[in-house]
């Protein structure tokens, strides 16, 4: 306090109207003046009838410490900010593109109302992105389906209706509806990543209770080249709606009939981590999902 004080004085070169400055009396900025030069065995100013002049230590003496008072600042207001998750850095993993839909409009959202906050994503596996959650070099994995982790916090987010990606001239993109068994003979091209392997999981059982087995074949390639590959008519692939919010040359996205569920996703965080970024995206994504 008495250094803000000697930079008051400083400025003013006036007991009395350094004292207006800081509301306080001008005794109270004489004594602290005093007892500071006393500490520091320094006179830093020469009093005289009109105000006060800095001597050469004085001099050097308040440019020092105006560097100092502003990097201390600096330091409380960023540190502030910190802990209210209005600056800072969340490292956030995916199941797929953000493209469209819940995720884009949350990344929207979370980056208009905290701009100063960098969001850097990763997409992968569930099962990648998880452990990197619980590692710590992710602060938030967003998956489908519900997660079995006693290790982490998790809750479901939001829904979305399975769609199917066939090729523009294929049969089924003209049919007025279809189901799961009109499907049962198709060759579905599915993901290794993102959230490809619970996609399979929902294939294949859907394909099993209706008595035929699955034609499934595995592709580690991104979302785009799957879709290439389906808009050749190599096969169909399942997705989900906000897939179809994005057209994609020489696909058609349908839904089908008999389809009772719908994708569930959830976040996924670890309870360690204590980053009010983390909850201030947890809060807006929640709220985001209430209103979905």
């Amino acid at each position: 306090m008495s250094l803000r004080y000697a930079l008051a004085v400083a400025e003013h070169l006036n007991f009395r109207h350094a004292a207006n400055r800081l509301g306080v009396s001008q005794s109270c900025v004489s004594t602290r003046i005093k007892t500071l030069e006393q500490d520091l065995n320094i006179l830093l100013f020469e009093r005289r009838h009109r105000g006060v002049r800095l001597t050469e230590a004085g001099r050097c003496f308040i440019a020092e410490v105006a560097t100092g008072i502003e990097h201390l600042d600096h330091a409380i207001n960023t540190a502030g900010a910190l802990s209210t998750g209005a600056v800072g850095r969340l490292h956030i993993g995916l199941h797929s593109s953000i493209a469209a839909g819940f995720l884009a409009d949350l990344r929207r959202r979370f980056r208009n109302e905290h701009p100063n906050v960098e969001l850097m994503i990763t997409e992968g596996r569930s099962a990648d992105t998880i452990r990197q959650v619980r590692e710590g070099s992710l602060d938030i994995a967003f998956v489908m389906g519900a997660v079995d982790a006693p290790d982490c916090h998790s809750c479901l987010v939001w829904s979305e209706p399975f769609v199917i990606a066939v090729p523009v001239h294929h049969p089924l993109g003209a049919a007025e509806s279809f189901g799961w068994l009109d499907l049962a003979p198709e060759t579905f091209l599915v993901r290794q990543s993102g959230a490809g392997p619970q996609l399979l999981n929902h294939i294949t059982r859907r394909i099993v209770e209706r008595d035929r087995t699955p034609n499934i074949r595995r592709c580690d390639v991104g979302r785009d080249t799957l879709m290439h590959m389906a808009a050749d008519g190599e096969g169909v692939t399942l997705t989900t709606e906000a897939a179809a919010h994005v057209p994609f040359p020489g696909i058609i996205f349908r839904q089908i009939t008999d389809e009772t569920e719908r994708a569930q996703f959830s976040a996924v965080w670890s309870p360690h981590n204590r980053s009010p970024a983390l909850k201030n995206l947890l809060d807006l994504a929640a709220a985001t999902g209430r209103s979905a």
